[in-house]
């Protein structure tokens, strides 16, 4: 039969498409995962609105049984329902691949993601490289200081973990960079670093703030999901937009 990759868009089911829902209703089998981010309404409420029965998707279940997700999509058709956009996550891409390697019809509905909503801040995305995060268990772990390095000059999207529904604060965020700066002493990530703080990104709630470490860690955020961004080189155009948010 088939294998629909359907987006819930960024925070809650305000943000989930007619396509979507369409697609939704259509399958025989739904599945939800939510491992990778946070959404604000419950299975609960995401069946009433769909009108089916809803399996919740392990980590484990889309990362090690995506032969039994496969084998049910041969016969049936199986939609997994996915937090922000269905592509963002490499998971997925890998089991739209296996889908088609075996002859199996895909289709995928587009939503909104955090890798477009972190415009928000008023900088262009053109301006970003590569997207890291950092992990709870992050001793030495040195990854996402390189990538910040790597990066430069273009702009570092730092997605924060989530792990049995705790979440990173962006103070934790900040602390680790310092930690591995400590220990480098390349100058990259100081108390005096320009970055952007975003929680809840999609929300009613949501908070945008710029300005030095220094600054920023003395605050209170209490918004979730969080992330951080460590700027790159600055357009006029983005220095004078992130001048509003601080």
């Amino acid at each position: 039969m088939s294998l629909s990759l359907i987006s819930l868009g960024l925070y809650d089911l305000r943000d989930i498409s007619k396509k979507a829902l369409d697609e939704a209703r259509l399958c025989n089998i739904l599945y939800f995962e939510d491992y990778t981010s946070y959404y604000d309404n419950s299975l609960e409420e995401i069946e009433k609105a769909i009108g089916l029965s809803i399996e919740r998707l392990s980590r484990e279940g889309i990362e090690n049984n995506s032969g039994k997700l496969i084998q049910e999509a041969k016969q049936h058709k199986v939609g997994i329902l996915v937090i922000g956009d269905a592509l963002s996550a490499t998971t997925h891409s890998s089991l739209l691949l296996e889908a088609k390697q075996k002859g199996i019809k895909t289709k995928v509905i587009h939503g909104s993601s955090i890798l477009t909503a972190i415009s928000e801040t008023g900088l262009f995305l053109y301006n970003f490289g590569k997207t890291t995060s950092i992990p709870f268990e992050n001793k030495e772990i040195y990854e996402p200081y390189e990538v910040i390095k790597r990066n430069k000059p273009l702009h570092t999207l730092l997605l924060l973990d989530l792990k049995d529904g705790s979440y990173m604060n962006v103070h934790e965020a900040m602390e680790y960079l310092l930690r591995i700066e400590e220990e480098r002493k390349e100058k990259l990530f100081t108390e005096d670093t320009l970055c952007v703080v975003c929680c809840a990104l999609g929300s009613d709630d949501s908070i945008i703030k710029a300005g030095k470490v220094k600054d920023l860690i003395k605050l209170n955020f209490d918004k979730y999901p969080q992330c951080l961004i460590v700027p790159g080189k600055l357009h006029f155009h983005e220095e004078e937009f992130l001048e509003t948010l601080k």
